[in-house]
């Protein structure tokens, strides 16, 4: 058995609320993913765990005496998982707590879902290998990857106060940004609205415990100051981008707006989706600090992805989204754990709720490609949608929807939601 696995994975175990035990849910008992919610714009954040179609106020239910998230987060990994076993125990069937815990639920879709955490820093990594190549090759077709990508987990710091939840039902609005653009053929840059905005598919880690400045977290200690992860898009202006990108990287190409979906799943409930994390043969070795026998045995995690789009024309016409794109976390090039590692190895302190993306987290085929920038290839091939429209990048009205989800043999199915943005015409 597969380590961190025990009976609140149980495939059998069922919950007294029905909706938790419908099979379509993300949110059955095995999950219980964390988020913060208000029934009421005026009232302050409370700590919610979804299960089935409901939210349990973790206050209310006698659980927690706190509504601070980031506390919660810091907790070390004995008491989150007491904590989750508590969580367990009053929500199966025949708990002695239904009638306490029933009365602290209220429905999903009657309240307002807001950021999980006060998120302080946020990192963006470059962990998607197959995004990096297929980028790369239409910048440098003949060295699509750089000397030091299979070496070193690539990040650049990002902008935490841009960050938006993805709220369910409405997701995230955001103005298309404006920016200096230089087409090919110009002598010099224009300020104008990005015409290659584009979606990128990433998932969001947030940590829990934090360290102490001068102090790295050692790859066998890293997971355990993870508190869980989130579907994470990071939006990006790809002409702003192009144009400013040298020498220092992303700036206003990035950090106009991110979205985040509003429930993190705990690596406690991601334990029975774990895999081998293996580099492809010839690959060098990752150097001692990023390397050890259980990242090894079972650093990756498999976690299937989507993006979904939905037009304003297909809104408009009654036309459910199409799915642009699939693929899976387990083809990232680094795992959880090294991104820790490496963050820190400086002496770099992580806090309590501070945000790592993974990158783009593309497949190995053409149409598993993480971003339009993929699947277009660089714009030069329009992709057409079921309604006879085509997309090279994203037009006004149109909405990005990202879902993710893990299922095995011999467990119960869990989901991450949905996280979910829509493009807004630029003010100018």
């Amino acid at each position: 058995m597969s380590i961190g696995i025990d009976d609140t994975h149980a495939a059998a175990l069922l919950s007294w609320l029905e909706s938790a035990n419908d099979l379509a849910t993300d949110f059955p008992i095995q999950n219980l993913p964390y988020g913060r919610f208000r029934r009421e714009p005026a009232c302050d954040w409370s700590i919610g765990v979804a299960i089935g179609d409901q939210v349990l106020d973790l206050r209310l239910a006698k659980v927690l005496e706190s509504d601070d998230m980031n506390r919660l987060m810091g907790l070390n990994h004995a008491a989150r998982l007491a904590l989750r076993r508590a969580l367990s125990l009053g929500l199966r069937q025949g708990s002695t707590q239904q009638d306490q815990f029933r009365a602290a639920m209220v429905a999903q879709d009657s309240v307002e879902m807001g950021l999980p955490c006060e998120i302080g820093d946020f990192t963006d990594f470059y962990t998607g290998i197959h995004h990096a190549t297929t980028v790369g090759k239409l910048f440098r077709p003949e060295n699509p990857l750089l000397p030091n990508y299979k070496w070193v987990p690539i990040a650049y710091h990002g902008r935490s106060s841009s960050i938006g939840v993805s709220r369910p039902g409405l997701g995230q609005t955001f103005p298309r940004p404006l920016g200096q653009i230089k087409a090919p053929d110009a002598t010099e840059p224009r300020l104008e609205p990005s015409a290659k905005l584009d979606f990128e598919l990433e998932l969001g880690l947030f940590i829990g415990r934090p360290n102490v400045i001068g102090e790295p977290i050692s790859i066998t200690e890293a997971e355990q100051h993870v508190f869980g992860l989130a579907l994470f898009n990071d939006w990006s202006a790809r002409d702003i981008q192009a144009w400013e990108y040298q020498p220092l990287g992303p700036f206003l190409s990035k950090n106009f707006a991110s979205t985040v979906s509003p429930w993190v799943v705990t690596l406690e409930a991601l334990a029975p989706f774990r895999q081998a994390f293996t580099r492809p043969e010839g690959d060098p070795a990752p150097l001692p600090y990023l390397n050890s026998p259980t990242n090894q045995e079972q650093g990756a995690i498999n976690i299937q992805l989507e993006v979904w789009l939905q037009t304003s024309q297909m809104r408009a016409a009654g036309d459910a989204a199409v799915r642009l794109m699939e693929s899976n976390f387990r083809d990232a090039y680094w795992t959880v754990a090294q991104l820790v590692a490496h963050h820190t190895v400086n002496g770099c302190n992580l806090r309590s709720g501070d945000l790592l993306g993974s990158g783009t987290l593309s497949g190995p085929k053409a149409e598993q490609g993480g971003s339009l920038l993929e699947l277009s290839q660089g714009g030069k091939r329009p992709l057409p949608l079921p309604n006879g429209e085509l997309r090279t990048f994203l037009e006004d009205g149109d909405t990005v929807i990202l879902r993710g989800y893990c299922q095995r043999e011999g467990f119960r199915r869990i989901g991450l939601g949905e996280c979910r943005g829509s493009v807004l015409p630029a003010r100018i």
